[in-house]
């Protein structure tokens, strides 16, 4: 008999442990709310970090997502995991922040210090920079339906099933959308090369 996937069994002990977490916050219960975002926070912020490529920003959609996710605590119905759950906030928040401002992060000397100073020249960083803003806008380009997949995927590091789950379609309808959206990617980056 072929023993269970550790990696799947843990992420189910995870996610049955993230639900009582939630449940017990319902009943008044605010160190579980603590240990929930204790538990879920690197993973929220390296989502929004991904989205908006600022830590400042991704500190404040972070805040952003956990407020408005103990407001709505109410609605989650526990259909997909938490930290689904927690990603399509983020993501929400992020979508509705660029919708309502012009965001360009300047480089202040705080943030210049925090660039990373390894072997690389400031041609390469910058080519890099340049390189990921330009990925992350021909991303925010696409249509919602491929940009919440690629985003949710990269970005949101979700599996294609929980990704199929939440949006109640099929896993391969999920593999098809990527693969149109990186054929998208790969065409509109192109022509910013060109």
């Amino acid at each position: 008999m072929a023993k269970p996937d550790s990696s799947r069994t843990q992420s189910a002990q995870d996610a049955r442990s993230d639900r009582m977490l939630l449940a017990a916050y319902r009943q008044g219960d605010r160190a579980s709310a603590e240990l929930l975002v204790e538990r879920t926070y690197e993973a929220v912020y390296a989502a929004a970090f991904k989205l908006c490529g600022d830590p400042a920003t991704a500190s404040d959609l972070t805040q952003e997502a956990y407020r408005k996710a103990w407001q709505s605590l109410h609605r989650f119905e526990g259909r997909s995991k938490v930290s689904t759950w927690l990603y399509r906030i983020v993501y929400t928040t992020f979508l509705n922040s660029t919708r309502t401002e012009g965001r360009e992060t300047p480089l202040d000397d705080e943030l210049a210090r925090k660039v990373p100073s390894a072997a690389r020249t400031p041609e390469e960083l910058s080519g890099a920079a340049a390189r990921a803003a330009a990925t992350r806008q021909a991303v925010l380009r696409l249509p919602p339906d491929l940009k919440a997949t690629v985003a949710a995927h990269f970005w949101g590091e979700l599996p294609i099933a929980e990704i199929a789950r939440d949006a109640g379609i099929t896993p391969v309808a999920v593999r098809k959308r990527l693969k149109k959206a990186l054929a998208l990617l790969a065409a509109a980056l192109e022509e910013t090369r060109a």
